[in-house]
């Protein structure tokens, strides 16, 4: 067997030499959070801002298409949501505004004279055209479950409607939209992003990604303009002097990728005003006398994830047997000492759950409360792999699998320039060969991983993953039997109901309680089956320049770019 774990005294004696890429998931709200939207002095016009990422974007820059963070990071700065959330989670008008009486008929009335940054007037054409292009995309878009309940997408997906039925635009700026069935969150699950007719209606929407309207000339509705993109590098912003909520205080963004050995650096010297960063640098953030360090509980969890099946587009598939045995995904999660792991590589900013759901959300249920609490136990996963039939046949210190064949765990992690991600990927597979598990890490650069994970590449069969779960808690577009990004392909009938039912008003009306039972239910089979397994949930912490001012912090995320401003 192998020796004993020393990765954990050296990585704590050499941490400061590390820098870790931004850390992903949505912002959530602490008594900490930096208000200077209060601060007395007044808000000055001009100056520019600098906001860096120390991992390389995607560069899918448009909401319909992103699917990495850092993109993300970019957009919200110049393309508004038709619909906002406040400090509680709960759906605001922004651009839209609603009524109701059943929870299945909505109508929608959008502010006159908000545009494009094309110079065209933003309508309800334009949401139209947003939903139908991911309907005729249908399951290979990651956003379809929010398309998909939409009364006649999935005839209009199927080619049996020339438009989706649930869909009326009254007129440019009032909509009807019907919805399958009442649920308790069509609201805030329905896909609230318009697209640009102008912009797109000449692309085909499988070539839409791709083209020059998303790569490098996105336009949206936002406080800023984006001027310039190199590809992975930065992009450049500048004021929308026409946004409809008034003209933004900052004359300029620019938002540049840096090497993350010289983040510390950068916002020492001030060529940095603002970045997310990893919690391995906060020690270092922290001491630095021009930065405030604004800490808050997040709404992201990371996981290990086992490819258990495949996706046809419409339905996920448990076809693929090397992990199908519960107690080998068990023993996998008792091996990994998440305690000391958090604490080497998330300096104490992350804390382990049992949950695929960080406590920040309502319908978290206590951790205390699951079935199975998978303590650090060698012992007890070891028993586990025995009695599931995983044992060393051959005496060479690891286990064959039930049949006597050679089992290798092939543990992928994402890669970028951070050297901690190695680091932590390889005290992972150290910990597995601790059981007997014989594994082979393999990195894979960050822009190829997730495309990978949705295709179902066979090379990755154990995958290191992360989930910010955003504004509604419903966990059915991550684990439903019918999204692209159930990346496990993990399916059970009863939990499926169960989310299923989460939702549906004719089952726990507005009944909170009943709904957060039916959650909590769902959270104890995923417990006990661990489909992936869950290994912490991360606090966020974001570096401020101290003249950055006008910056809100609260769990729905940062307050709008058009407050932010710069001393002079």
């Amino acid at each position: 067997m192998k020796k004993p774990l020393l990765w954990f005294a050296v990585l704590v004696m050499s941490m400061s030499a590390f820098l870790a890429a931004c850390s992903g998931g949505e912002k959530s709200n602490t008594d900490d959070k930096k208000d200077n939207a209060a601060n007395d002095s007044k808000p000055q016009d001009g100056g520019t801002m600098t906001y860096a990422l120390d991992t390389e974007f995607k560069g899918l820059l448009n909401w319909n298409f992103y699917d990495t963070d850092g993109d993300d990071d970019i957009i919200q700065l110049f393309d508004d949501p038709l619909i906002d959330y406040d400090e509680n989670l709960k759906a605001v008008p922004n651009i839209a505004s609603w009524e109701t009486e059943d929870n299945q008929n909505y109508t929608f009335t959008f502010k006159k004279g908000v545009k494009w940054h094309n110079g065209e007037e933003l309508t309800v054409h334009d949401w139209v055209f947003a939903l139908e292009t991911i309907a005729s995309i249908g399951g290979e878009h990651q956003r379809w479950s929010n398309v998909n309940t939409i009364e006649g997408a999935k005839e209009f997906n199927e080619g049996k409607a020339d438009a989706i039925s649930g869909l009326e635009a009254v007129d440019d700026y009032t909509i009807k939209i019907k919805f399958d069935k009442a649920r308790v969150n069509n609201l805030e699950n329905v896909w609230a992003y318009p697209l640009s007719r102008k912009e797109f209606e000449s692309v085909a929407p499988k070539d839409m990604a791709a083209s020059e309207q998303v790569r490098s000339k996105p336009v949206g509705t936002g406080p800023f303009k984006v001027s310039k993109v190199i590809p992975g590098e930065s992009v450049e912003l500048v004021r929308n002097e026409e946004y409809w909520k008034g003209k933004p205080h900052l004359e300029k963004i620019i938002v540049k990728v840096i090497d993350s050995s010289l983040t510390t650096g950068e916002l020492k010297n001030g060529t940095v005003d603002m970045t997310p960063f990893h919690p391995t640098v906060l020690p270092e953030v922290e001491a630095l006398n021009n930065v405030e360090v604004i800490r808050y509980p997040g709404l992201s969890y990371y996981y290990v994830g086992f490819k258990l099946g495949t996706y046809d587009g419409k339905k996920v598939n448990m076809n693929i047997k090397k992990y199908q045995n519960i107690k080998l995904r068990q023993a996998m999660l008792y091996a990994i000492n998440r305690e000391e792991w958090v604490a080497a590589f998330f300096s104490g900013l992350g804390k382990p759950v049992n949950r695929p759901l960080p406590t920040a959300h309502w319908i978290a249920a206590d951790n205390g409360d699951m079935p199975v609490q998978y303590e650090f136990d060698v012992e007890k996963a070891k028993a586990l792999l025995d009695e599931a039939g995983y044992k060393d046949t051959d005496a060479d210190g690891f286990r064959e699998d039930p049949n006597g064949k050679e089992f290798v765990v092939k543990f992928s992690h994402y890669a970028t320039g951070n050297p901690t991600f190695e680091a932590r990927a390889k005290a992972l597979t150290q910990y597995w060969e601790e059981i007997g598990l014989k594994t082979k890490l393999q990195m894979v650069d960050v822009n190829l991983y997730y495309d990978q994970l949705e295709k179902d590449d066979p090379s990755l069969e154990v995958f290191f993953g992360g989930w910010g779960t955003g504004t509604d808690p419903d966990p059915l577009p991550l684990w439903g039997d019918d999204t692209v990004w159930n990346y496990p392909r993990w399916v059970n009938e009863e939990a499926q109901k169960l989310l299923e039912d989460a939702v549906d008003i004719s089952v726990v009306g507005t009944d909170t309680e009943k709904r957060k039972q039916l959650y909590a239910d769902w959270q104890k089979i995923f417990n006990e089956e661990v489909p992936a397994l869950p290994i912490l949930e991360l606090d966020e912490v974001m570096a401020v320049n101290e003249r950055v001012e006008g910056v809100i912090f609260d769990v729905s995320g940062p307050n709008s770019a058009h407050e932010w401003w710069v001393k002079q």
